[in-house]
This record gives structure tokens, C-alpha cells and sequence, in this order.
């Protein structure tokens, strides 16, 4: 389902909200869209573009079980097997993303926003880079891109990961890194470019196993999928300058940091095209950095108990917490699926263990479950000094270090008091 299906099925189903006044794309759209945080906006009019701007299209799990015909409850089920199966996307000769090819590149007409007063700049934040490396293949990955003028971008690369390994190799052979950037993709190439799978296995492998995403060719050769709604190409340069203030995923700013610019050298669109935009901090950042997180942990606590299903949860920026449900079958499976829970996903920094009956999407369920089958004395699990996110502002944070922090485990499941199971399991059930 493209951005322009998806338009149209929120709006069949009474969840778009259109704006037809001119907004402006400097603080004041993005002021709008904070105030409807939850829901899918199309700005009509945006003051210096032609384009109309999407927000709030990734803020609700409702909206991916819309485009992926799933039950939001069952989406880390498809992305797991998403995970475990991938299949190769078709190369078509054309596709809409191609409708239109700019006859000279002006980033300026595209409707980049700046969000918070103390921004760095006006920046694109839906947009997923495609890269080759020579060693592992493709590799697809949000970066935030701060236009510095009509025709440069600075990206913020994280160090280690799959975009910056391939530039550093890159430059170490000579020259400059290809890059094809899309911004305006459908939602389940959004979560797959979000799932950080092993070096080797490219993300448009896992998007081709949601759903079909077909991919076309670009003029430097790079696959990107045929309906996106703007392609920009172009190269990582060598070149460093300062990118930032941004507002990351705790709604906090990140650092100012030294990073690449890219000069973009084509821009290509479809006909009547749709700029999309992510909200830094809000719900659809969270989502889309946390979400492809969950399948990761469900694997590992799978390995250890009977795991029925994780929920990295928006209280916890959608990256620090977790609420893991099991089904137990040993007095010990709660502690192991704490320890099993951070080996699943490295930023974690607390989770919360709970049985079956318990609506891990429900934040009332679980306060309950930690209310009444939770004592301090015997279930927490508290693990000094690990390597944490740099997200976190509480975290110890040294340049050219990863950060570290305590990380916390609560084990909210029904104790076993005796090998043979609970002394009295009645007292732990619900009866309203």
C-alpha cells in the first residue's frame, strides 16, 4: 500500500485530518501536528512548495494493521517471519517514483520542516537511505538529513552501522559512497529500513516478504522501491560539518556533532507527489524505532520460556522500556526472560515480565501485575554498569565510547513458591 492508498483508505475509515488553510513549513506545521500526535494529518497547503506534506501516518499501530491487513496486536508476528523468510523484490523498468526527473536539483522546493525553536535547520526525517557495500550488499536506514542549501545535506551517520561502514570503506578506497534517499515509502518498507537486520541481509529482502515492493534502478545504479514518492541521488562526500540541534527519540536534543555531507545530484518524483514527515520525539518516531524492535526480544525470550508476546512501550520513548508476557512453566522463567530481554535488544534499559492474562498493551494491566505479584526483595533483578543507548540523557556518555547504564528487570509473574508450582495460585487470579 503506497503513501497515496494509504491517503486514501485513513480517510475511508474516518482517521485523516486535513488542513486546506497554508501552513508554514517553519515551526508552524510542525506546531499542528504535535497538537494532533495520534493521528494521520495531510497538510494541502504548505507555504514555498507545490507539495502536500503526511504526518502522523507511522503514529498508531492501527495504521500499520491497515496496511499490512493484520490486527495490530499480531505485527511482531509478521515482522518476525518477515525476519526469518525474506524474498528478493522484482526489478521493474519504471516506476512512479520516476514519473518526473527534476531538470536542475533545488532542495529548497521540497517542504523540509524545522520542528523545535532551537532546531539546527530545516530537515527531512522520513527519509530512508539505500547504500551498496561491496562487501555485505545493500543496506536501507533512516537518517535525519539537514539541508544546507539548494543542493547539500548533512546526515547524521551512526558510527559502526551500516550506512557509515560502507561510506568509511568508501573513502578508504578513494571515493565517494552512492546514495539514493527516499523519502514518501510505504509503511512496511518504513518498519523493514527500521529493523537493523544481520550485515548481509538487505532490508528491501524483508520488505518483499510483508508485502510486494517491487524496485527500480536509479541513474547510480542503486535499487530503491518503485513507490516512493521522492528519490534523491547523489553521494556521501568526505566532507564534514556541523549537523544538530535535533530533538531525538526521548524528546530531548541530541549533540552537535561533525558529520558527512551529501551532495545530491538528481532528483526524481512521482506526478502529484506526497512529502512525507516524521515528528522527532512523538509518536511515529517511537513507533518505528521501537516496533521493529520487538520481534528481536521475542526471539531471545523465546529461547528460554514460553513467550507470547513483547510490547516496547511509548511511556519509554519506545527504545528504553518493554513489557515482555509469558506463559511459565518453571519457577525460574521470569528472571531468564529479563536476562533474555536485554540480549534481544542492546538500548533496553528496563523491562517488566508478566503472565498471560495480562494486556501487555495496556499499562494499567501491567502496573497490576507489578502491584500484586511483584515484591522488590525477591524480584528485581538490578545489572550494574552495561552498555546502554545513547539516547538515553541519564546514561554515562564519553566521546568515542558507548554509553553505559544500570539496566533494572521485574519479575512480575505469579511466584513459585514450590518446584510443583505456585502455593496458591487463586490468590494471584483475578476474579474482575
Amino acid at each position: 500500500m503506497d503513501i497515496i492508498a494509504l491517503v486514501s483508505a485513513l480517510q475511508n475509515i474516518g482517521q485523516l485530518t486535513t488542513v486546506d488553510a497554508e501552513v508554514d513549513p517553519h515551526l508552524e506545521l510542525a506546531q499542528q501536528a504535535a497538537a494532533l500526535d495520534g493521528r494521520a494529518v495531510l497538510f494541502r497547503r504548505v507555504r514555498g512548495s507545490a507539495y502536500p506534506v503526511l504526518v502522523g501516518a507511522a503514529s498508531d499501530r492501527r495504521y500499520f494493521g491497515l496496511a499490512l491487513s493484520t490486527p495490530p496486536e499480531r505485527l511482531l508476528f509478521r515482522l518476525a517471519e518477515a525476519l526469518a523468510a525474506p524474498k528478493t523484490p522484482a526489478l521493474v523498468a519504471a516506476g512512479p517514483c520516476q514519473e518526473v526527473v527534476e531538470p536542475q536539483v533545488d532542495l529548497t522546493a521540497l517542504p523540509f520542516l524545522t520542528h523545535y525553536p532551537a532546531d539546527g535547520g530545516a530537515y527531512a526525517t522520513a527519509a530512508v537511505a539505500f547504500v551498496d557495500d561491496p562487501e555485505t550488499g545493500p543496506n536501507a536506514s533512516y537518517h535525519r538529513l539537514l539541508r544546507l542549501d539548494a543542493a547539500h545535506l548533512a546526515a547524521r551517520l551512526v558510527e559502526g552501522r551500516g550506512t557509515h561502514t560502507a561510506w568509511r570503506k568508501a573513502l578508504a578506497a578513494g571515493h565517494e559512497l552512492p546514495v539514493a534517499i527516499c523519502i514518501g515509502l510505504p509503511l512496511h518498507v518504513l518498519l523493514a529500513a527500521s529493523m537493523a537486520p544481520p550485515p548481509g541481509l538487505d532490508e528491501l529482502r524483508i520488505a518483499e516478504a510483508l508485502s510486494p515492493t517491487p524496485v527500480v534502478a536509479c541513474a547510480n545504479r542503486l535499487r530503491v522501491p518503485a513507490a516512493s514518492e521522492f528519490v534523491l541521488e547523489g553521494r556521501i562526500t568526505g566532507e564534514l560539518v556541523a549537523e544538530g540541534p535535533f530533538v531525538d527519540l526521548t524528546g530531548t536534543y541530541d549533540l552537535v556533532r561533525r558529520q558527512p555531507v551529501i551532495a545530491v545530484d538528481r532528483i526524481t518524483h512521482r506526478r502529484a507527489a506526497i512529502y512525507q514527515a516524521l515528528l522527532p520525539g512523538r509518536l511515529e518516531h517511537r513507533l518505528l524505532m521501537g516496533m521493529p524492535r520487538e520481534p528481536t526480544i521475542y526471539a531471545e525470550v523465546g529461547q528460554v520460556a514460553c513467550c507470547r508476546n513483547v510490547h516496547i512501550t511509548p511511556g519509554g520513548a519506545s527504545w528504553l522500556h518493554a513489557a515482555v508476557q509469558i506463559t511459565k512453566g518453571g519457577p525460574d522463567d521470569g528472571r531468564r526472560a529479563v536476562a533474555a530481554a536485554f540480549r534481544g535488544h542492546g538500548s533496553l534499559k528496563h523491562v517488566v515480565v508478566v503472565d498471560d492474562d495480562v494486556d501487555i498493551f495496556d499499562p494499567s494491566d501491567v502496573e497490576w501485575a507489578v502491584a500484586t505479584r511483584f515484591q522488590a526483595d525477591r524480584d528485581l533483578i538490578v545489572i550494574p554498569d552495561q552498555p546502554s543507548s545513547s539516547l538515553d540523557p541519564s546514561a554515562r556518555h564519553a566521546p568515542g565510547q558507548k554509553s553505559r547504564s544500570a539496566k533494572m528487570g521485574l519479575d512480575a509473574t505469579v511466584h513459585w513458591e514450590t518446584p510443583a508450582g505456585p502455593a496458591d495460585p487463586a490468590a494471584y487470579r483475578r476474579v474482575c
